[in-house]
């Protein structure tokens, strides 16, 4: 993550998008070339959306209980390297959300009930504001604890562990 602003357009997915949905079981033996596996990212929720998403302009979106499910470990790091700036979501399975963060994927709990196919977001990560620039509304969200942002910061967990060589205080 260069920034704590983040732009892009809206792809909507419903509710229940489980980590096998968006890392398919057909694709396993790709986990040891993540960008081979991205391609395939949310293929069995929706075929077309690794093909139509612009890298570095694109925000997942979708309902409740978004990485439920087998908790598939590299669900997250897919829809960060197919380049997909973040995920905002109403609800989120817990260890998924974990795994965000520790993969470097900002996720965003929010109420997305409003945002549309296509909408272009503005996302502050720092003030939690989601500004909807097409549809001219912005939602509030709970910013990051400053670990987390440190994290998400510095490309995920290990990245983090890299730099600091532990939690700074």
């Amino acid at each position: 993550m260069s920034s704590n602003t983040l732009k892009g357009k809206a792809y909507i997915f419903g509710d229940n998008i489980s980590t096998d949905l968006i890392c398919p079981g057909r694709y396993y033996h790709l986990r040891s070339d993540i960008e081979k596996l991205a391609e395939h990212v949310l293929e069995d929720a929706r075929p077309e959306f690794a093909s139509e998403m612009e890298a570095g302009n694109t925000f997942v979106i979708a309902g409740k209980d978004m990485g439920l499910g087998s908790s598939r470990e590299h669900a997250p790091l897919i829809i960060k390297v197919s380049g997909c700036n973040a995920v905002l979501c109403k609800s989120v399975a817990r260890i998924f959300y974990r795994n965000c963060i520790n993969v470097g994927l900002p996720i965003i709990t929010c109420d997305t009930s409003k945002i549309k196919e296509g909408d272009q977001l503005e996302v502050d990560l720092s003030h939690g504001i989601v500004k909807n620039i097409t549809q001219d509304f912005e939602i509030n969200f709970d910013p990051f604890p400053s670990i987390m942002t440190d994290i998400l910061e510095a490309g995920g967990l290990v990245e983090y562990i890299k730099k600091y060589g532990d939690f700074k205080l």
